[in-house]
């Protein structure tokens, strides 16, 4: 190969951030050493350029109808015309036409809801910016939609949480092009953190969309931030909120989208994960300090969220913070 082909499709609202991401980080691949280098194109309907949702237009596009493959990496940008994209037939046809002849596909934002468009994420795990993942969760049954990592890979198809995800995903492909001293050397030139693992929370979810409206949802919220380590069964949490369960359950849902048990799950894993990259504490004080009944406890939990141990996960974050 003497060349890895990359084709990133933009459109009429592209969010130019998205595009940047990826276009320079791989121009930076080129000048850092990558061999085989990437040669990158921006690709829209026509060739037209592309009106940014910044309001700046992108010149010097190919035609998307004009590309042929073999293709190294077919990524879609997000942007606020993502829907229009995804109703666009002549977009969605050719996405899907290059994505046969690619060896990795990908999406960052809602760049997404133009790969479910195409049917690339069906049956698959994918992500999106976090405040369109409920609509593309509707729009796409097929598509297992989770709102929490900034990136995720499912085979050859991997989809970025939105906007600067994009850098990590793609520091994350150059990794797996060309090994894990390339990607530093990039991630130093771009002044960046090298490089969040993909499992890592877009937001957390103590702020992600603000306290709960409702009274006893947020009540219930602010006893289990602040008692983690303590008895917080529904049973338990109905009795703080002075409610029967099946009715905190239902507020649950109605105002968190999720169970007052996967509420308390998550808050736990999330301040578990701080715990373990902002503390020395041993793993047994963690678990404990969480309300997990034992290291094992944590590790089962923390393994099936994030896909990796809890002593894995600091190192790599460890690993990460010395190679900066």
């Amino acid at each position: 190969m003497t060349e890895r082909q990359v084709v990133v499709v933009g459109y009429d609202g592209a969010e130019l951030l998205d595009l940047a991401c990826v276009t320079t980080t791989l121009a930076a691949a080129n000048r850092l050493g990558a061999e085989p280098r990437y040669a990158t194109r921006v690709a829209t309907p026509g060739g037209r350029p592309a009106r940014c949702g910044s309001g700046l237009s992108l010149d010097g596009c190919r035609s998307l109808e004009r590309l042929r493959g073999p293709l190294d990496t077919l990524l879609v940008t997000g942007g606020y015309g993502h829907q229009a994209a995804a109703a666009h037939p002549l977009i969605v046809g050719h996405v899907r036409r290059l994505a046969r002849e690619s060896r990795r596909i990908a999406s960052v934002c809602t760049g997404a809801t133009v790969l479910a468009a195409a049917g690339l994420l069906d049956g698959r795990r994918a992500t999106t910016h976090w405040s369109y993942a409920a609509e593309l969760a509707a729009a796409y049954p097929a598509v297992e939609v989770d709102p929490v990592p900034i990136y995720i890979r499912d085979g050859a198809v991997s989809t970025a949480a939105g906007v600067t995800s994009a850098l990590d995903l793609t520091l994350a492909f150059i990794a797996e092009d060309h090994g894990p001293e390339l990607a530093r050397s990039v991630a130093r030139s771009l002044v960046t953190y090298l490089q969040r693992p993909g499992n890592q929370a877009q937001m957390s979810m103590f702020v992600a969309t603000g306290a709960p409206r409702h009274d006893v949802v947020r009540r219930v919220a602010d006893h289990v931030a602040g008692h983690l380590a303590e008895d917080l069964g529904t049973a338990a949490l109905a009795a703080v909120a002075g409610v029967g369960e099946r009715h905190l359950t239902r507020l649950f849902g109605e105002h968190l989208g999720r169970t007052p048990a996967r509420y308390v799950r998550d808050a736990r894993l999330e301040a578990a994960a701080q715990l373990l990259t902002g503390t020395a504490l041993p793993v047994a004080r963690v678990a404990a300090r969480c309300g997990f009944r034992s290291a094992e406890t944590l590790r089962q939990a923390f393994t099936a969220r994030y896909a990796v141990s809890p002593s894995g996960f600091r190192s790599a974050v460890q690993r990460q913070g010395s190679a900066g």
